[in-house]
């Protein structure tokens, strides 16, 4: 009997389960056994899809989990992973059942301490070094005094007390708050659009664009001014086109943005000492070199008067200048009246010898020729004589119009002659005429026949005779070909 029955296999009465069943069940026991979870490890490989999820690795010297912040959660993490850094994340646990595998989905990511944060820090400057954002060359110096000052620091703190407080003490300014978040996730981002806000404002709009801008914050520790050493805001300094001041931290503490910026104040009251001069030392400097400046004008005016003084002395006495042109006036005018005399007498004596030859009758005479002239001309002008001028240029006229008629008429004559002997000429040459002198053409089958062999193979021979065509073997009366036009006759042409 126990051959017959079979021995029970161990698991056999077991459920089945399909693989998304299992999938599924193992999918619930790790979300529902863990939950949320906080993982501390170094970031290994990083990818960022076309799809903007965020994938990447966090390990340890034995083992690796896979990581995950899906498009929404990208935006919202504090910092963004780095391979290599030391951070601590905060995700859910989750599987991955395509894939046979577990993962965390990470919705925050933070440094695992100062000594990771100071590495990433000493990444960061290295490649901004590199693009050449620390070069001192791409500094912009600073506005002596500037009408507008931009401040981005938050408005319910100490610091933007200190600044307006300096401010008003050593020369006040307008003053524009950008009110920032300058700790936490929003820190950086809020920074960057602080800055690229105030670059944006048109110069002499509604409202002013400012001359300078003061980044400020008050001290605190590493984490708590990581904001002003994301790249972004390093970035957005960089690229201001205002003068910028960064004044974060205490003058021990330094940030990304104290490099790229184009000056750097250990303190938010230093910047406002750097920002503006101190108003009764720019009044008391304007007044001593109004000072030195009169006096230099009075030195120079007295210089100036001695150097005069002392070239007058040296030039000689008015009255010595003038006695040697003083003796040659007196000669002139003594001889004056003598040389006047002389040249009347020189104009009567020229005045008499023309007067001589300047008799009536040379006058008269000289008239009466001018007289005749003028007739002449005159009889050449009277409408007579146009009137024949006319009338010869119009006979002289009418016979070129005579003969240049002739000279057409011969040329239309020979030409019609000449036309007349190329028509004949066309007829002679033209198989026509050959024909009048007894001579056919041979057709067969429409075209023409030069050999007794293709007039045996055509199936129908036509004959063209001058007087018209006639069909071989076909009772088809003779047809007659149309004789060609002739010539126009000369008449035509014209």
């Amino acid at each position: 009997m126990s051959d017959l029955i079979d021995s029970p296999i161990e698991g056999e009465n077991a459920p089945e389960f399909s693989v998304s069943e299992i999938s599924g069940a193992l999918k619930r026991t790790i979300e529902g056994a863990f939950g949320r979870v906080r993982v501390r490890g170094e970031v290994g490989r990083v990818m960022l899809a076309r799809s903007g999820h965020l994938y990447f690795d966090v390990k340890d010297d034995r083992s690796v989990i896979a990581a995950v912040s899906w498009k929404g959660q990208v935006s919202k993490l504090s910092m963004m992973p780095e391979e290599g850094m030391e951070v601590i994340v905060t995700g859910k646990l989750t599987t991955f059942g395509s894939q046979s595998k577990y993962q965390i989905n990470v919705d925050d990511v933070t440094v695992a301490g100062e000594g990771a944060l100071m590495a990433m820090l000493e990444k960061r400057k290295k490649q901004l070094a590199a693009e050449g954002l620390f070069e001192t060359d791409r500094k912009r110096p600073l506005p002596y005094l500037p009408e507008v000052i931009g401040v981005v620091t938050s408005p319910s703190g100490a610091v933007i007390r200190d600044i307006l407080h300096r401010l008003r003490e050593r020369f006040p300014r307008k003053v524009m708050i950008w009110p920032v978040a300058v700790q936490g996730d929003q820190c950086a981002p809020q920074v960057a659009r602080a800055i690229e806000g105030f670059n944006r404002m048109t110069p002499g709009g509604a409202m002013p664009r400012p001359d300078l801008i003061i980044v400020a914050r008050g001290g605190g520790s590493i984490e708590d001014l990581w904001g002003f050493n994301e790249e972004v805001v390093a970035r957005a300094a960089a690229a201001s086109d205002i003068p910028l001041i960064s004044a974060v931290g205490h003058e021990t503490d330094t940030t990304l943005i104290d490099f790229v910026s184009d000056r750097r104040a250990p303190t938010p009251t230093a910047a406002a000492e750097i920002a503006v001069p101190v108003r009764l030392d720019l009044m008391g400097w304007t007044d001593e070199q109004g000072g030195r400046l009169t006096r230099a004008l009075t030195e120079g005016i007295t210089r100036r008067g001695q150097r005069l003084r002392d070239l007058s002395r040296a030039l000689p006495r008015p009255e010595t200048l003038l006695q040697s042109p003083s003796q040659r006036l007196d000669n002139a005018s003594e001889a004056l009246p003598r040389a006047l005399q002389a040249g009347v007498q020189r104009r009567q004596v020229k005045l008499s010898e023309v007067s001589g030859s300047l008799r009536s009758s040379t006058l008269q005479r000289m008239i009466d020729t001018k007289r005749q002239a003028l007739g002449r001309r005159s009889d050449r002008l009277s409408p007579l004589a146009l009137t024949r001028e006319i009338a010869r240029r119009s006979d002289k006229v009418s016979d070129l119009s005579r003969r240049l008629n002739e000279a057409g008429t011969r040329r239309v004559e020979t030409l019609r002659e000449r036309l007349g002997n190329l028509d004949r000429m066309r007829e002679t040459l033209g198989y026509q005429a050959t024909l009048e002198r007894g001579y056919a053409v041979v057709r067969g089958d429409g075209d023409l026949v030069t050999s007794t062999k293709a007039a045996g193979k055509a199936g129908e021979i036509e004959l063209e005779f001058a007087d018209g065509r006639i069909k071989l073997g076909s009772k088809a009366s003779p047809k007659k070909i149309a004789k060609p036009k002739p010539p126009p006759t000369q008449g035509s042409l014209f």
